[in-house]
């Protein structure tokens, strides 16, 4: 029972850190590769690794896994693709069309924010980390997690009122 409690935590680990990489824009394809990767470091190192810090670990991992991949195939494809296979079946389609625009309005002006407050909004609301720990897993002070974080909330709120015209 605890062997498995384990592995099922584990797995559920595993998929918060895939949807991270695909929201961060990795194509699912190369974000399945990453995390199957990482799973396979965890294993090797799982006795190292702190069980407060696993999610951090896994994202980390995975993210520089998939920067290396890119890096030795001279590639970089960042594009915010949204599936719409998320949906349930039993929505009409005018609610699956209208999520989906509110969907690649947000990505469109997550996209123009800089590439950091990016990376904390999605760490922050999309794989609910903690400020303690993205503040480990960017290496970046608590106080410049929350600064940054307040900033991007900004940031992203003045570009939403600027495509909605409103002040």
């Amino acid at each position: 029972m605890d062997k498995r409690s384990k592995d099922d935590e584990l797995n559920d680990e595993l998929n918060i850190a895939f949807r991270y990489l695909v929201k961060k824009g990795v194509p699912e394809r190369d974000a399945e590769d990453a995390v199957q990767e990482t799973a396979f470091k965890y294993l090797r190192f799982s006795d190292s690794i702190r069980s407060s810090k696993i999610r951090s670990w896994l994202i980390r991992v995975a993210l520089n896994y998939y920067y290396d991949q890119c890096r030795k195939n001279k590639k970089y494809i960042l594009s915010i693709d949204e599936n719409l296979s998320e949906s349930s079946s039993d929505e009409f389609p005018e609610m699956i069309m209208l999520a989906k625009e509110q969907r690649d309005e947000l990505y469109m002006l997550l996209s123009r924010l800089r590439p950091r407050y990016r990376e904390l909004l999605l760490l922050k609301y999309e794989s609910e980390l903690s400020y303690d720990e993205i503040s480990k897993l960017l290496g970046i002070s608590l106080s410049s997690v929350k600064t940054n974080l307040f900033r991007a909330r900004k940031k992203l709120l003045k570009f939403y009122k600027e495509a909605n015209n409103e002040r």
